[in-house]
Order: structure tokens, then sequence, then C-alpha cells
């Protein structure tokens, strides 16, 4: 069940940046952990960071797949109920579309099966 939406894909040149948003629309998601994922058609959903429930866990608790470790970033924004993926120094292995995902519970989780709502995507370019 689609309850998310994401903007802020893109082209970008290999080492360039983008930003990803999540919103939900006409609730928050406060109580709930938040995760990134990835997918390239045909290949399986892949994890790229999560981010436990700012109100169960006000310090956070956030994790990256080695793939994107260092170069990616996840926060939250509780005033505008968003969630975001700052993406730099981008690779060409990094295209794909890109997902938000709301979890069943506020613990942060690299498994696809402890979300429970997606959004469409949006898609991420990396190219000359």
């Amino acid at each position: 069940q689609e309850q998310l939406e994401e903007a802020g894909g893109g082209l970008v040149q290999p080492g360039g940046s983008l930003r990803l948003s999540c919103a939900a629309s006409g609730r928050t998601f406060t109580d709930s952990a938040m995760s990134w994922f990835r997918q390239v058609q045909g290949k399986e959903r892949e994890f790229v960071a999560t981010i436990t429930s700012e109100s169960k866990c006000p310090d956070f608790r956030i994790s990256y797949s080695d793939a994107v470790k260092g170069r990616f970033t996840i926060s939250r924004d509780r005033t505008n109920n968003t969630v975001y993926l700052k993406m730099n120094k981008l690779k060409p292995v990094d295209p794909a579309l890109y997902f938000c995902a709301e979890g069943r519970g506020w613990k942060e989780s690299a498994s696809s099966r402890d979300y429970v709502s997606w959004g469409p995507g949006t898609q991420v370019t990396v190219s000359f």
C-alpha cells in the first residue's frame, strides 16, 4: 500500500549529489523507523539506510549498507514530517529506483519485511 511519496530523483554526473525526500500525506510517521531501499530492474530490492523513530529514540540510531556508507546520509525532520537521503559522490553503481519505507515499529532495520508502507519510488540516474 503506497502512502508515502518520494521526490528528488534525477540525472546527475558521477561524483555529483542529490537529495531525496519522502513525505506522507495526511499523517505522520514520527513513531516509526524509516528507511531507504533501492532496486534495479531485474534485481531484488536492496537496503540503503535506516533511522529509528524520533519519538521513541530521540538520539536516533542509523545504519547504512556498506555500498553507501560514508557517501549517503539519512535524516528526518519532525517539523515537516519528512525523511531525507542525501547522496554524495554518486557512482555508476548507484542508479536505481529509490524507495522510502515506513517501519512496523520504531527500531531501525535493514530487512524489507519490517516495513509496512512504501512509496512508488523516485529514479536516480548517474551518467555523463
